[in-house]
C-alpha cells in the first residue's frame, strides 16, 4: 500500500462541542481515548470552547460561527443568521478535512456543524451528558446516526430515537476514575468526617451562605469532627473564613481547587450542584453527595440528574429553597452519629458510576467508522446552502 492509501486508511473523527465545559470535557476525554486508537482528530467549537485546554497535541482546533434561537423576534432572527453562517463555514470545513465520523456533544454551538454533517451525508453520533435531552441534541437526535446517553433514562428522548441509543456514561478524567480502586475511607464514631464543597470553578453563592450557618448550628463536639474543603467564591472568601476561624473549624477555603482528585479521594461526603460532569465524577469515584440542583438550569436538567442518583441510593437531594443551615446541620449530625449511612450511600454511588465511559463512547464511535477508514461523503451528499443557492 502506498503512502497515499495509508493516509486514507487513518480515520479522522471530528468532535463538535458547545462552548461550555460540560460539553467540551467529554469531547476531550473521547479525544484522549481515540488518540490511542490510531485516529486523527479535530475539535470544532466556538470561541468559548477554544479556550479550554487539555487536548492531545495532535488535535486540530477549528472555530465556527453559531447563534441562539432565544429572546425576541429580532434576537431569534439574528440567531438564525448566525446558525446559517456557521452551517456554511462548517460545510466548507468538513469538505476540506473529510472526517470519517462527526460526533456532537450538544450546546447550541454544535448545531451548525452537525447540520452540515447531515447535509453532507457523513456518519454522525451525538452524546447527551444529562438526564434530560438538551435542546440542541433534541433538534439533532432524529437525524443522528447513533445516540450515546449517560443515564439509563433520558427525558425528552423520543421513543423512535431511543432504539438508536446506547448507554455509554459521561467520560471523566482518568485521575477521577482511578479513585474507584481506592476503598471508601473508614469513618468510625470518633473519627473526622472529610467534607468537600464544590460549586463550580467560581463556587456557588448558596454554599457560601448555608455552610457557615449549618456548621455554626452544630454542637461543638460534632463540629470538631469536621474537616472542610470549601470551594468558595472569591467575594465570599473573607466572610466565610472569618466565620470558620471563629468556630475553630479545621477548614481549607479556596476559590478553586487544582487538586480535586486528591480531595475527592479523601472525602466522605461531597456537597455540590448536580451538573452532568459533577455527577459523573462523584459516581465514577464512588463518593456520596448532597446535591443541590441549580434552579435555573435549562429544562431543570440538574434536578433530573440529581434524582437519578438519589433513586439509586447514592445521594440526598435538596432543592435550593430547602437547603438551609438548619436542614444541613441536621443531616451532618445524623451522618456523624450513624456513619453507615455514608458508607452505604458510597457503595450505591459506586454501583451507579461508569468509570470506563470514555472507552465505551470510543467503542460506539469506532463501530460507526467506515471499514476503509476514509473520510468520504456518500455520492448523494446534499449540497451545502451556498452550493444550492449557486
Amino acid at each position: 500500500m502506498n503512502a497515499s492509501n495509508n493516509a486514507l486508511a487513518t480515520p479522522l473523527v471530528a468532535l463538535v462541542a458547545g462552548g461550555t465545559g460540560g460539553h467540551v470535557f467529554p469531547a476531550q476525554a473521547l479525544a484522549l481515548e481515540l488518540a490511542t486508537r490510531d485516529c486523527k482528530l479535530a475539535l470544532v467549537t466556538d470561541n468559548r470552547g477554544a479556550s479550554f485546554g487539555d487536548l492531545p497535541g495532535e488535535v486540530a482546533l477549528h472555530t465556527i460561527s453559531s447563534g441562539r434561537l432565544s429572546g425576541g423576534v429580532m434576537e431569534k432572527l439574528g440567531g438564525m443568521a448566525g446558525i446559517m453562517r456557521g452551517v456554511i463555514e462548517a460545510g466548507h470545513l468538513l469538505r476540506e478535512i473529510k472526517p470519517s465520523l462527526v460526533v456532537g456533544f450538544g450546546g447550541y454551538a454544535s448545531v451548525p456543524t452537525m447540520l452540515a454533517a447531515r447535509w453532507r451525508r457523513l456518519p454522525t453520533l451525538i452524546h447527551e451528558q444529562n438526564a434530560v435531552l438538551g435542546r440542541a441534541n433534541r433538534l439533532l437526535a432524529t437525524m443522528a446516526g447513533s445516540i450515546a446517553i449517560s443515564f439509563e433514562e433520558v427525558a425528552r428522548l423520543r421513543k423512535r430515537d431511543r432504539a438508536r441509543a446506547t448507554r455509554t456514561g459521561n467520560p471523566v478524567r482518568p485521575a477521577i476514575s482511578a479513585i474507584r480502586a481506592i476503598p471508601y475511607p473508614s469513618l468510625k464514631n470518633d473519627e473526622t468526617l472529610n467534607l468537600l464543597i464544590m460549586g463550580g470553578s467560581q463556587g456557588a453563592a448558596v454554599f457560601g451562605r448555608v455552610l457557615p450557618d449549618a456548621i455554626a448550628l452544630m454542637p461543638a463536639a460534632s463540629r470538631g469532627r469536621l474537616n472542610v474543603s470549601h470551594q468558595c467564591r472569591a467575594e465570599d472568601m473573607d466572610r466565610v473564613k472569618n466565620i470558620y476561624e471563629t468556630l475553630d473549624l479545621d477548614a481549607t477555603i479556596q476559590p478553586f481547587f487544582d487538586d480535586v482528585p486528591q480531595r475527592l479521594r479523601q472525602a466522605h461526603l461531597v456537597i455540590t450542584r448536580a451538573g452532568a460532569s459533577t455527577v459523573a465524577e462523584a459516581t465514577a469515584a464512588g463518593r456520596p453527595a448532597i446535591l443541590v440542583p441549580y434552579p435555573f438550569a435549562m429544562d431543570d436538567h440538574q434536578s433530573a440528574n440529581a434524582r437519578a442518583i438519589e433513586s439509586g441510593g447514592g445521594a440526598w437531594v435538596l432543592a435550593e429553597n430547602d437547603f438551609t443551615g438548619f436542614a444541613l446541620a441536621g443531616m451532618l449530625c445524623s451522618f456523624l452519629e450513624n456513619p453507615k449511612m455514608l458508607s452505604d450511600a458510597a457503595a450505591a454511588t459506586r454501583g451507579l458510576g461508569i468509570p470506563d465511559a470514555a472507552s465505551r463512547l470510543a467503542d460506539t464511535a469506532w463501530a460507526l467508522l467506515p471499514p476503509n477508514g476514509e473520510g468520504r461523503e456518500s455520492d448523494d451528499a446534499a449540497p451545502s446552502p451556498r452550493e444550492a443557492a449557486a
